[in-house]
């Protein structure tokens, strides 16, 4: 039995079978947003969650990331306006790193140099909130649209916007003790050869 993580309530996400708990870890399950809230308005979203722990009948999941459904960002997009694209690395404050796309639709076409701003209003918010949630918190936040609500508050002063969502989200990294003290050691070693 596949359980999502603690901050998303420990809902069962469906059962896989496995002949050993080991052959379990590093396997990815799919579910929706709708699935974990059942709330049928969040049927649009994907989730991504991986398996990190097997602890008996249980399998215990790590948030992996989350994408919009195709035919979903299909009916955001319309004709005569703008689509505002943003692809962002983040490092949230306890280590873990993400690559997320943000996207804003606009009712109008708009100007690059409002594009500009727009992007740099959806920088600031996302970076500024990944140095002060873990990951954790972030994900929520992502997920259930406070992040994105708070881009469209700013950035609605700047052109008139209809829609916008973080559409897709992806962990790059996840801190472990051990290996990361071996990785610097491999990195530092190159850099040296090439100063001398």
């Amino acid at each position: 039995m596949i359980i999502a993580p603690s901050f998303f309530g420990n809902i069962e996400l469906g059962s896989v079978p496995a002949e050993e708990d080991e052959k379990l870890i590093g396997r990815v399950v799919e579910a929706t947003l709708y699935d974990i809230t059942g709330d049928f308005s969040h049927m649009y979203l994907k989730m991504f969650f991986q398996v990190n722990e097997v602890d008996g009948k249980t399998a215990k999941t790590l948030f992996k990331g989350h994408e919009y459904s195709r035919d979903y960002l299909r009916s955001l997009v319309r004709r005569r306006t703008t689509k505002v694209d943003g692809l962002f690395s983040l490092t949230t404050k306890d280590g873990y790193k993400l690559r997320i796309a943000v996207s804003a639709l606009t009712l109008s076409r708009i100007k690059t140099s409002q594009e500009k701003i727009v992007r740099n209003i959806m920088e600031r918010i996302v970076k500024e909130k990944a140095a002060a949630l873990t990951v954790d918190q972030f994900a929520q936040e992502m997920v259930l649209g406070k992040i994105a609500s708070d881009i469209y508050n700013e950035a609605k002063k700047v052109a008139p916007l209809r829609h916008v969502g973080i559409r897709k989200s992806k962990l790059v990294f996840s801190p472990t003790v051990e290996p990361k003290a071996e990785v610097e050691k491999v990195e530092a070693a190159p850099e040296v050869a090439e100063q001398a």
